[in-house]
């Protein structure tokens, strides 16, 4: 990823790093979805609409498909560290439609954008970082600030 352009004669000094916005594209490749065990939080409003779209119980849902952590519920993962909902056949969510607002911001979580590193970082297993669209700072806020991670 290129660096990011010097701030300009009209920008504030508080101004992020990625105040011209950043390139990402899905690509698709879940990635995100696999990989080192984690926590992809959700809500009491989100465990129903994914009970909805698969048409199960939501006491099913709670009860197959997540796991309490303290105060708060995560979604569970097999043991190699995939989300319980991601697909290995077709390396595709089981729940595009309806997944929780964490996946729906990838990447574009407060902890991914706290330093051009961690861009960078997220870049080395993230395929559509750097890449495809632009996407403005506005949006980008926007994005992060749906949820806190």
């Amino acid at each position: 990823m290129a660096a990011p352009e010097q701030p300009s004669e009209h920008s504030t000094d508080d101004a992020p790093w990625y105040r011209e916005g950043l390139q990402f594209s899905c690509t698709q490749c879940g990635n995100c979805c696999t990989g080192s065990p984690g926590y992809v939080w959700v809500t009491e409003e989100e465990i129903a609409a994914i009970a909805e779209y698969l048409e199960k119980p939501i006491g099913e849902i709670r009860l197959m498909h997540t796991r309490p952590v303290g105060r708060r519920t995560s979604l569970r993962e097999f043991a190699n560290g995939d989300c319980t909902f991601f697909d290995g056949r077709t390396r595709g969510c089981m729940i595009y439609p309806v997944r929780p607002v964490q996946c729906q911001t990838w990447p574009f979580w407060k902890s991914n954008l706290s330093s051009p590193e961690a861009w960078d970082e997220v870049g080395r297993t993230c395929p559509g970082v750097g890449r495809g669209d632009f996407v403005s700072l506005d949006e980008i806020t926007r994005q992060a600030e749906r949820v806190d991670i």
